[in-house]
C-alpha cells in the first residue's frame, strides 16, 4: 500500500478502511506493506518502483486531490490517473486506484468514512478480487 501524505486527514481514513478490510478478510498483518509519499503525483513513481522490485498480488495507491482555484487540479488528476494506468499496463500486478478527486474537502470526508462510506473499503475488496484473478492466470 502506498499512501500520499497530502490531505493526510483524508488519506488516513482511506488507509484505515483498506487496512481493516484486508485484516477482516484474513490477510496477515505481516503481509501488508506500507510506504508513504509526499503527494498523489508521487504515487506514480512509487507504484512503478514497487511493482518492479516486489512480487505482490496487488498494490493499492491511496491519495486525495481536492480542487483549488487554479487548473492544477485538472492536470494533476489526469497525470495521476494516466500514470497509474501506465503502471498497470507495464507490470504484471494490479495497481488499485484509491485516489479521491473531489471538488471540496467535505466531499473527501464524505467519501473517506463519512455519509458515502469509505472508498478505501471498496478498493481493498477490489485488490483482493484482482489478486485472485491474477493468481488464477498462473
Amino acid at each position: 500500500m502506498i499512501v500520499s501524505q497530502w490531505n493526510n486527514d483524508i488519506t488516513k481514513n482511506l488507509y484505515k478502511g483498506v487496512y481493516e478490510t484486508l485484516i477482516q478478510s484474513g490477510i496477515l498483518k505481516e503481509k501488508i506493506r506500507l510506504w508513504k509519499v509526499p503527494g498523489s503525483y508521487e504515487l506514480i513513481y512509487s507504484a512503478k518502483k514497487i511493482a518492479h522490485c516486489y512480487d505482490f498480488d496487488s498494490i493499492i495507491v491511496i491519495g486525495s486531490i481536492i480542487k483549488g482555484e487554479t487548473p492544477h487540479f485538472k492536470y494533476l488528476c489526469q497525470s495521476v490517473s494516466q500514470g497509474i494506468k501506465d503502471v498497470n499496463i507495464k507490470y504484471d500486478v494490479p495497481v488499485i486506484f484509491c485516489v479521491l478527486t473531489d471538488e471540496n474537502k467535505q466531499q473527501s470526508f464524505d467519501r473517506s468514512g463519512g455519509k458515502y462510506g469509505n472508498k478505501g473499503i471498496e478498493c481493498a475488496k477490489t485488490a483482493l478480487d484482482m489478486a485472485i484473478f491474477k493468481n488464477s492466470m498462473k
